[in-house]
């Protein structure tokens, strides 16, 4: 299956299984803003915790905060964000597409990495275990050529990023012959920047109201309260405070799916640190995060770092942490050394002095901050995309059978159980609720008696929980249940009273959190 098809299945299947649903779909949408049905909001929730816990809980100099969407206007303009906060879009005159212009220059060094990496596949196969892909890298002609081609592409990107040329990106654009993906066609406008943030007015009348914007990212949220928490809490630097929030950008490109949309979920946590010593930090938390990510288990070779071309104007270092998704390799996750910019600018237009008193140095300071910032749609796409497979499977009577299964990270899955009575009397069912009512307490638990065994374990496969327990006739006579494991589709007869802990033992974030190198 291409990847292609595997995006459109996964959207098919978030649809049907209750996890992602088009917002307002009955009037026929809103573009680029989705609702989380049953199953989606219990892994989002999940998701969250994993985060959450992995910050405040594993890291003794974390805190927690929740900051209003509302702000007061002129943080914005104290942040850069009135001024700064663009896009460079272009429109293709032909088929009245906006497009954003870097992201179509980022496509065409996908294309051309994709050539590159094709050429490898096609040597693998060949040459198998004997193939050397390093050799065959600085050998072979046609992916020479390709390489130089992305090479010099991606230099007079990054420069012409650096230096906000417009033009230059547009010129780009033409030189490689870029075409819009509807028309097909090169007739483009000029480049542009266009600004991200939506504004709303509040006061009472109109005479008295107040321009304000609903925030476009949940960190100056953290930044406007970090003598707060600091003095309350009595912190010590280094230390972080972690938030998860709705932020909201007037993407023109909003697309594939939930990965880029108009209203979306931040989990940010911004570290406080002594000047000078930041790019250690950056370091450190940089390893902290892609460990994070690796230990959901998806594979190291589907992620990676990139470098970013052109830093903010706040920055003086950022990588991005990026997963393979079926649409290439994408940033999940940001991290920044975001120096004393925000909390400098904070200080300056508040009138305000916000320094932190080193005892070891006896002295006052505006700390240096370490941000790492995570999209909690584009984590539950990854979990997603990585998570599905089809598989063809015995389907009894020598014929195959295909199911869908969702390989979620069992800390993860939005049902931890299904139970299920054989069939629908002889106190079976009854039997399966007692079950329910003694695990409901401390799983997310769900009953399923009606179709044949072999459904109900197919639908719990779509919707990734990892573990089905049929009540039968034995249970009756003995207290056993089968259970059956998702992955392997194998069953085991276990005691009644020794189900919670096998699934405890597995469901548990710990599993996770232990992975984790301290």
């Amino acid at each position: 299956m291409n990847q292609e098809d595997l995006f459109k299945k996964l959207i098919a299947h978030s649809k049907e299984y209750g996890f992602v649903f088009p917002s307002s779909e009955i009037y026929d949408g809103l573009g680029a803003v989705y609702d989380y049905g049953q199953n989606g909001v219990e892994l989002k929730n999940n998701i969250k915790k994993y985060w959450w816990d992995s910050m405040v809980l594993l890291h003794e100099n974390v805190v927690g905060i929740d900051s209003a969407i509302f702000m007061h206007p002129t943080i914005w303009k104290a942040s850069g964000h009135v001024d700064a906060f663009n896009d460079p879009l272009i429109d293709n005159k032909d088929s009245k597409k906006r497009y954003r212009a870097d992201v179509l220059i980022e496509e065409e060094l996908a294309k051309i990495e994709g050539k590159i990496d094709k050429e490898i596949e096609k040597a693998r196969g060949r040459f198998g275990d004997t193939f050397d892909e390093k050799v065959f890298r600085e050998t072979n002609n046609r992916v020479l050529d390709n390489q130089e081609k992305w090479n010099a592409l991606h230099a007079r990107f990054a420069e012409a990023l650096n230096k906000a040329d417009l033009a230059e990106l547009k010129q780009i654009i033409e030189d490689n012959e870029i075409v819009c993906p509807v028309s097909g066609t090169r007739n483009w406008t000029e480049v542009r920047q266009f600004n991200l943030m939506f504004s709303t007015e509040m006061g009472s009348t109109a005479d008295s109201s107040l321009k304000i914007y609903l925030r476009p990212e949940t960190a100056q949220g953290i930044f406007v309260n970090y003598l707060n928490v600091q003095k309350t809490g009595r912190m010590k630097i280094p230390f972080g405070i972690a938030q998860i929030g709705k932020a909201f950008r007037n993407e023109i490109v909003a697309r594939q799916f939930i990965f880029r949309m108009r209203e979306f979920e931040q989990m940010e946590m911004q570290f406080f640190v002594r000047p000078g010593t930041e790019l250690t930090w950056f370091e450190q938390w940089k390893e902290t995060r892609i460990q994070w990510h690796k230990a959901l288990g998806f594979g190291a070779a589907n992620y990676r770092f990139h470098e970013h071309e052109k830093l903010a104007h706040y920055a003086n270092a950022a990588v991005d942490i990026e997963f393979k998704f079926p649409f290439g390799f994408k940033e999940v996750e940001g991290i920044h050394s975001r120096t004393d910019f925000d909390l400098s600018q904070h200080q300056k237009f508040s009138g305000k002095k916000i320094q932190y008193f080193d005892p070891e140095l006896n002295e006052s300071y505006v700390p240096f901050v370490v941000e790492t910032s995570i999209g909690v749609d584009r984590m539950f796409l990854q979990v997603l995309s990585a998570s599905y497979f089809e598989e063809e499977i015995d389907g009894g009577d020598g014929k195959k059978d295909t199911r869908v299964v969702l390989r979620l990270p069992a800390p993860l899955a939005p049902v931890k159980l299904a139970v299920m009575p054989l069939i629908k009397k002889e106190g079976l069912p009854e039997k399966a609720r007692e079950i329910i009512d003694e695990l409901k307490f401390e799983f997310n638990c769900q009953y399923d008696e009606k179709d044949s065994i072999g459904k109900r374990y197919r639908r719990q496969d779509a919707i990734g929980t990892p573990f089905c327990v049929t009540v039968d006739h034995q249970t009756m006579e003995d207290n056993t249940v089968t259970i059956r494991y998702r992955d392997t589709m194998e069953q085991e007869r276990v005691a009644i009273d020794q189900v919670k802990s096998i699934i405890a033992g597995q469901v548990s974030l710990r599993r996770l959190f232990e992975k984790l190198k301290s």
